[in-house]
């Protein structure tokens, strides 16, 4: 496939997800020397600036070679909602093809796709206050307790979330006290999402998956994962109870530095990263609208190549062979 003849005129953004380590970054980076796109990153954790090895953030030069968007956006002290994604990729998607170019929705922040396709409840913003109030009951009675103060309330939410599940408990009982209502109940008012075609990358293999994801956490290490860490806490202000230090990697090595034991973070890190493509995979398999490739496969980058011009012609736009 060539590049398109210009003017190109797009007329909607495609998305390429897949499970941490599946190959996107490449297939996107593959597309850009054919056609003329701008990736929108759709990762809840490449907003944070300062928080480069750990991510897997795209390289300087991988975003010199290709505009990139909602990476280095916040600082870890600060949080990104599914909303506010959904508004910023909106908004970009309309900028990129008003130049003429082509958005590529790309990342494994699943919550942010299903925001994206399904549209959004009117749900309250955060507030920090009440986060803190919450949190500090959880430090006294602990979090099953107030799961089951959440099944009461919303017993919907509550069933579909684990007891220790603090960062979504916590946020069902603020929505619970901030807007009157259960979650479930706002979950089910939506506004409109959008048709646009998703590429899932997804391995035929699970243990090519798994495999690559250890390779991967153990060059983190050696590229310097602690020590990015180390000087994040440097900086007085970060702590486990954010999202940002949330992150898988992130926590525990965090949790190695409090402990002084780093003989198995490794196998922690990797472990918590298995488990999080597990749960991407599966977030995946709940969207019946994706096309597969199989990143584990020789061509996978070829074949969303072959996709890409597939669903470009679908959408009427002539491509040189």
């Amino acid at each position: 496939m060539s590049q398109a003849q210009a003017p190109a005129v797009f007329r909607r953004p495609i998305c390429i997800a897949g499970p941490t380590g599946s190959g996107k970054t490449a297939a996107a980076l593959a597309a850009a020397e054919f056609l003329p796109v701008e990736v929108i990153s759709v990762d809840s954790a490449l907003v944070y600036r300062g928080m480069d090895i750990g991510t897997a953030k795209p390289t300087r030069a991988e975003l010199a070679a290709v505009p990139h968007h909602l990476i280095d956006v916040i600082e870890p002290t600060e949080a990104y909602s599914a909303a506010e994604f959904v508004a910023d990729a909106r908004r970009l998607s309309a900028e990129i093809l008003a130049r003429g170019r082509l958005p590529l929705l790309v990342g494994g922040t699943m919550l942010y796709f299903k925001a994206l396709f399904d549209g959004l409840s009117d749900m309250p913003q955060a507030d920090e206050a009440l986060r803190r109030e919450i949190d500090e009951r959880a430090a006294r009675l602990g979090w099953p307790a107030l799961h089951e103060e959440l099944a009461r309330l919303d017993p919907v939410t509550a069933a579909r979330l684990a007891p220790l599940d603090s960062q979504r408990i916590q946020r069902a009982l603020e929505v619970c006290q901030l807007a009157g209502r259960p979650m479930s109940e706002l979950h089910q008012q939506r506004s409109e999402g959008v048709d646009w075609p998703l590429i899932s990358l997804e391995p035929s293999d699970r243990a090519w998956l798994h495999r690559r994801l250890d390779q991967r956490f153990e060059q983190m290490l050696q590229d310097g994962l602690i020590e990015e860490v180390k000087a994040m806490r440097a900086r007085g202000d970060l702590s486990l109870d954010l999202p940002s230090m949330r992150c898988v990697g992130y926590r525990q090595t965090w949790e190695a530095l409090d402990s002084g034991d780093f003989s198995t973070l490794a196998e922690r890190g990797s472990a918590a990263t298995r488990q999080l493509a597990k749960r991407q995979i599966t977030w995946l398999r709940s969207m019946p609208q994706r096309q597969i490739v199989a990143c584990d496969h020789p061509q996978a980058q070829l074949q969303v190549l072959a996709l890409l011009q597939k669903i470009l012609q679908a959408d009427g736009l002539e491509l040189k062979a």
